[in-house]
């Protein structure tokens, strides 16, 4: 058996995005490289084979424990999975450490090669963002970024600093389960086996994932009796609004409340759905899967897991702008619509939900999409690709010098 891979990550049972991602990406790294084993060291909370629960983020010396374990299993890579909020520290005093501690993880990790997989790179980085992304990329063997445009903003961002651009950033998207789409004879027998037999028959509009403050569901609820109406005056046909997915975090309950609150008293009227569930595994692909199409009204999004899933089940969708990864994505795969203001989203679901055609356009232009671009399969290959140059780097002295964008 070869050297394995280690990955560095939170890791579920942790209701984390970053902990669903690794996990997902596991599966099809394992699948790539069936002769390597694929190892995660998670914080304390993560479980499963292979998995090392030893982040522990009360410890300010954390990275210790960690880089020890990584060490110990003598990697031929070790992949990090960074979101700021992973490796933030507080001191009693409640005073962060703004992520010094991973820093002096890559020390540590200085004679290994290492991949760095940051999940939040916006277009106008806070000072810094600039500087930690600087120290990665020196640090780290290589960097990836999900979308193109985050790359040829940061060449902007360096040069007016008088930095020189980092050469070691590669773009690998975000990926997406190729293996989660439904036949449309599927769909009617998966609304009963949700508990949903009401919803046979009918159109649905979706608003599906972690209900947060960001993703502001009450745009939505608030037009959708309009709209509704709208769409039943031309069309004849009965439409509903799915509103699926809970609460992650107790500082978003009062906005939670008030969201649901308003899709109840749609509910009442027999237009809207509340259907409650945590957003993970098979159970939110199915609930994705009964939707004609996604409204995405996120205020606050760099890269989104559920762009990711609405990808893989080919939904045509329609999401904020201009608005980092949501806005990219849009535009690459042709699959979706934008909308920067409420009459604009309001138009764009009619638009959606009278033309079926236009529908079944995007989905095609999202099936390509994913086969081709974002499919985990591709990705997971685009890993290995990493995975080669930056052990070359590490141990052949083989200089990486990806080019700039433009």
């Amino acid at each position: 058996m070869n050297k394995p891979i280690v990955m560095v990550s939170s890791y579920p049972p942790r209701l984390c995005g970053i902990a669903t991602f690794c996990e997902e990406a596991r599966e099809f790294i394992e699948k790539a490289n069936p002769d390597r084993q694929v190892y995660v060291v998670s914080h304390t909370d993560g479980e499963g084979p292979g998995v090392f629960p030893v982040i522990d983020m009360t410890r300010k010396d954390w990275y210790q424990a960690a880089a020890e374990k990584i060490l110990s299993l003598d990697p031929y890579v070790v992949h990090i999975e960074h979101e700021y909020g992973l490796y933030n520290y507080f001191d009693q005093d409640k005073v962060s450490d703004n992520n010094d501690g991973f820093l002096k993880l890559l020390d540590l990790l200085k004679d290994v090669p290492t991949v760095i997989e940051p999940h939040t790179v916006h277009g106008r980085l806070m000072p810094k963002e600039e500087k930690f992304i600087k120290q990665i990329t020196k640090k780290g063997t290589i960097v990836f970024f999900k979308c193109n445009y985050q790359k040829w903003r940061l060449e902007w961002i360096f040069t007016s600093r008088n930095w020189r651009m980092p050469k070691n950033i590669m773009i690998i998207p975000h990926g997406a389960r190729p293996d989660k789409r439904f036949s449309m004879e599927e769909i009617e027998a998966i609304k009963k086996d949700l508990g949903m037999p009401f919803l046979q028959g009918k159109h649905i509009v979706g608003l599906v994932g972690w209900v947060q403050n960001n993703k502001r569901w009450d745009i939505v609820s608030n037009m959708w009796e309009e709209v509704h109406d709208k769409i039943k005056a031309v069309t004849g046909e009965d439409w509903y609004l799915l509103a699926a997915g809970d609460m992650r975090d107790p500082y978003h309950k009062k906005d939670y409340d008030h969201y649901i609150a308003q899709i109840q008293i749609l509910a009442e009227k027999n237009i809207a759905h509340y259907f409650k569930f945590i957003p993970r595994g098979d159970l939110y692909y199915k609930v994705m899967a009964i939707c004609d199409f996604i409204v995405l009204p996120s205020i606050d999004e760099t890269q989104s897991g559920t762009l990711a899933r609405i990808i893989s089940l080919n939904k045509p969708y329609i999401t904020s702008a201009p608005l980092e990864g949501l806005t990219s994505q849009t535009l690459e795969s042709g699959g979706g619509l934008l909308f920067t203001t409420k009459e604009m989203l309001k138009k764009k679901m009619l638009r959606l939900a009278l033309d079926e055609g236009l529908r079944w356009h995007f989905g095609y232009h999202l099936y390509n999409y994913l086969r081709k671009v974002v499919s985990w399969e591709v990705v997971a290959h685009q890993y290995n690709q990493a995975y080669e140059l930056a052990d070359k780097a590490k141990h052949e002295k083989y200089k990486i010098d990806f080019p700039n964008e433009f």
